[in-house]
């Protein structure tokens, strides 16, 4: 019998544009799925301490993706480490399928919260990093990946100004960048996340490396952004393979 463990360790990150190629039908926000792949996958493979035999295990860490369209990229990663099964992906968006057009936590193992409402996810994050603390719970971190145009919401603002001096330091907002935003922001997003007092650092969102290195960057006291910059928004095309 094949085991979770090994499930999840068959698939790489060259198999993700296979497993995104078998969701199909309308409404795939392509773009806005290609745009997170990268970081998701660096955060699954190499950061996030939580698996699927640990999905529910109170010290794991919580990743909640408030990017919530185009989930066809989440999707596939938490299909490729072992969170779903792989033929789930081909009733992406059916009428029977748990795969909706938005991740909903109580029919998708592994997803931590519903993304319907775009631009709520950095204040639940908030939430959930004092909830934590309040459970005395000390080693789960918490991490939110949200996009540049949700930044035009103005409870996202609130959030960063709550956090900057509370201090909030396990919680980590991952912005991905495409250019996608309507309102400009003098000195680009880090430095709107630093005058709140947060640590901030703006890399390639397409470099494995690179993201690595900012999201396991220490922050003492102060909560962390890492702005991932990809290409503007645009034609789907394929996942630029690091």
């Amino acid at each position: 019998m094949t085991t979770t463990t090994e499930r999840r360790n068959a698939y790489g990150y060259a198999d993700l544009p296979g497993l995104m190629g078998r969701m199909t039908g309308d409404e795939k926000h392509g773009p806005a799925a290609t745009s997170t792949l990268d970081a998701l996958w660096v955060l699954y493979d190499r950061v996030l301490r939580v698996t699927p035999e640990r999905a529910d295990y109170p010290e794991r860490d919580r990743f909640l993706l408030s990017k919530g369209h185009g989930p066809m990229a989440y999707y596939a990663v938490l299909a490729a480490k072992g969170f779903i099964p792989v033929d789930w992906l081909e009733g992406f968006g059916a009428y029977d399928s748990p795969l909706g057009h938005h991740p909903d936590r109580v029919l998708v193992p592994g997803v931590e919260i519903g993304s319907g409402s775009l631009g709520h996810g950095l204040p639940l994050a908030v939430g959930t990093a004092l909830g934590l603390g309040a459970r005395g719970l000390a080693e789960p971190r918490v991490w939110v990946l949200v996009g540049d145009a949700e930044l035009d919401e103005g409870s996202n603002h609130e959030a960063i100004a709550f956090a900057g001096p509370s201090g909030l330091e396990r919680l980590h907002t991952v912005v991905i960048d495409n250019a996608s935003a309507r309102h400009a922001r003098p000195g680009g997003i880090a430095a709107r996340f630093e005058a709140a007092g947060w640590s901030a650092q703006t890399v390639d969102g397409r470099d494995h490396d690179a993201l690595y290195a900012a999201f396991t960057a220490p922050h003492p006291g102060r909560p962390r952004v890492v702005v991932a910059r990809v290409e503007p928004k645009g034609p789907v095309s394929e996942p630029k393979l690091a």
